[in-house]
């Protein structure tokens, strides 16, 4: 599948709804018991962009954002706006928001990633698709700088550092980061007269594996 490094209209997925979905089965035995299991160990998230639509012409930039994909052939970027920093939401990020790594004094790349915690358990998710221009990295507590002491590929989501970080010391990070998605659709059917009236189009779209 081809990906376009190109982002869905902030403006309109402001209004969106959405967000995580995981996939669990349940086997309910004979005992009254259950097994629960899951294939997966990340979850996808879904966005219905319909609901972000308030005029003819944000419907008029879906289309044509629609059409410039192929409907679901090509991936592309989607801000999240209730889950899109590596901090809380109404701070900034900072160089020591998530430690991604510990070093080895060999590795120079590490992914970026971000840790959710709930009690004694933490699930960290991969984010392969970070915001140009806003990750901060740090190694042992002290900030780094992005074209002196690091690159960073926006393309998976590493930070490349120009030397290795000392063994034990802690590779943190802070950074804003979109989602990748596709359509999870090949067609948008809308009646004008029904999207005047208050009525949106069905325009699923839901979280690739990158």
């Amino acid at each position: 599948m081809a990906f376009h490094e190109v982002r869905f209209p902030t403006n309109l997925s402001f209004g969106a709804s959405g967000g995580p979905e995981r996939r669990t089965e349940i086997v309910a035995l004979a005992s009254g018991f259950e097994e629960r299991n899951t294939p997966w160990t990340h979850a996808l998230r879904r966005f219905d962009a319909g609901m972000g639509l308030r005029s003819l012409d944000d419907l008029s930039d879906v289309i044509a954002f629609f059409e410039a994909r192929a409907g679901q052939l090509h991936g592309f970027r989607w801000k999240d706006w209730s889950d899109y920093k590596s901090c809380l939401p109404s701070a900034a990020p900072a160089f020591g928001d998530q430690v991604i790594a510990v070093g080895d004094g060999r590795t120079r790349a590490f992914p970026l990633s971000k840790a959710y915690r709930s009690g004694a358990t933490v699930y960290r998710r991969p984010v392969t698709k970070p915001v140009q221009g806003s990750v901060r990295a740090g190694i042992g507590g002290a900030e780094v700088f992005v074209g002196i002491n690091y690159a960073v590929d926006h393309l998976t989501g590493r930070v490349i550092f120009d030397e290795a970080p000392e063994a034990g010391a802690d590779i943190s990070a802070g950074f804003e980061f979109d989602v990748p998605v596709r359509f999870d659709t090949d067609s948008i059917a809308v009646s004008v007269a029904s999207f005047q009236a208050g009525q949106v189009p069905d325009i699923p779209v839901v979280e690739v594996r990158v």
